[in-house]
């Protein structure tokens, strides 16, 4: 996740060049906009994807963000795009997932001829938007669906090992592709999963101890105010958290990773 769109040009035998930010018709990189930094989550990128939108020859992109909605950015030909994007809508408002990190992946998932919209969320699962556009028309999204129910968001001291697992967790990103060939797009989810066990040469009691202390740490930390503006403050303020977080490593071992999930169609 990142503020920039960038591209990695390919340069022949399996290379690339250095990554570059795609830049609109103004010579300055691309961004989602937003206002101080009260809305810096709206301006993270979650995933960009590059579709001929409306038709005329060009790429565009649609980019998911951080609060779960999605942008288009009308390519203009020659790599550039309009630098001030458009918030994609539906007849009731902004086209939103359920939960957030906006993940558009466009494909013909019911089979009628135009290019509908999945996305993963952080609250896990997969989902998608029907294209309602008349043939040949933009398009146009109805609100999301649920495709694959959720697990929503992991307990932070949920002891977990991986044969548990029985579904994807949280922040799914989504790919839909013919794994059986049997002419059905089918799902592939990537999920993120914090495998976790108590310290070695800790009981259950040693570890519900120094689990419940750290918490009360974190919560009193946690009414440290962050002042816009005041850099010296907020650092102090990081500082605390960021301590905080190696402290776990007394207590929980833990194993930050993820999985891929296959689901085919029937």
């Amino acid at each position: 996740m990142a503020g920039l769109f960038q591209v990695l040009w390919g340069a022949g035998a399996g290379k690339f060049n250095q990554a570059q930010p795609l830049e609109g018709t103004d010579g300055k990189p691309l961004e989602i906009p937003y206002n101080g930094d009260n809305e810096r989550v709206k301006g993270i990128c979650t995933k960009p994807w590059a579709v001929d939108w409306d038709h005329d020859g060009d790429l565009d992109l649609v980019v998911g963000n951080f609060e779960g909605g999605f942008y288009l950015f009308s390519g203009q030909g020659e790599g550039a795009f309009d630098p001030v994007p458009e918030m994609l809508e539906t007849d009731s408002g902004p086209l939103k997932i359920e939960g957030a990190h906006g993940d558009p992946f466009l494909v013909d998932w019911d089979g009628d001829g135009d290019l509908d919209m999945l996305s993963g969320s952080s609250q896990g699962g997969a989902q998608w938007a029907e294209n309602i556009a008349e043939e040949g028309k933009v398009p146009e999204f109805s609100g999301f669906q649920t495709l694959i129910k959720g697990s929503g968001y992991q307990n932070s001291f949920e002891l977990l090992k991986w044969q548990d697992l029985k579904k994807p967790q949280h922040s799914t990103r989504v790919w839909a592709t013919d794994l059986n060939e049997d002419g059905k797009p089918d799902l592939l989810l990537g999920d993120s999963v914090a495998l976790a066990s108590i310290a070695n040469g800790l009981s259950k009691n040693e570890f519900e101890e120094k689990r419940e202390a750290w918490q009360k740490k974190w919560d009193k930390a946690s009414q440290m105010p962050y002042v816009e503006g005041d850099d010296e403050a907020n650092q102090k303020r990081n500082e605390v958290f960021r301590d905080l977080y190696f402290q776990k490593a007394e207590f929980l071992n833990e194993d930050r990773t993820g999985f891929v999930w296959a689901y085919l169609r029937k």
